[in-house]
């Protein structure tokens, strides 16, 4: 098996290491340059998993990524938009982002959102943003 991983700073999974304690990885950036989302990313050979943290007020502007993409909210709340589709999307909700699809989230001001995500290993963790002036 492959050591490298698709992400600078992920673990990589197998050969030997099959159980994770997120909670004692450390993070990184999920989106450098757009995004606020910030926590550990484990790869495998086809998938990987982050457990992202946003501030709250804050989130990753519009982007794209070759690789589709799920959201699992365990805290807080979401607002995201994807394709041009606005949702709301709460603790034990799952979004489901397409392959390509443009899109956004935004932790509301209430309070910060914890977040599971999982993309097949076809690209890295980060996305290309639409407009590369900055995260909000």
């Amino acid at each position: 098996m492959d050591s490298r991983t698709k992400t600078e700073g992920a673990i990589r999974a197998g050969a030997g290491r099959y159980t994770f304690d997120l909670a004692r990885l450390a993070g990184i950036d999920a989106g450098p340059g757009y995004s606020t989302a910030h926590g550990p990313v484990v790869e495998g050979e086809r998938i990987q998993i982050g457990l992202m943290r946003m501030p709250r007020g804050t989130g990753g502007r519009p982007h794209r990524h070759p690789n589709e993409q799920w959201i699992y909210v365990v805290e807080g709340t979401l607002e995201s938009e994807v394709d041009g589709v606005q949702s709301r999307v709460g603790p034990g909700s799952l979004l489901y982002v397409p392959a390509n699809a443009v899109h956004s989230a935004l932790a509301t001001p209430e309070q910060d959102v914890v977040f599971l995500t999982a993309k097949d290993t076809s690209h890295g963790i980060a996305g290309t943003p639409v407009d590369p002036s900055g995260a909000r």
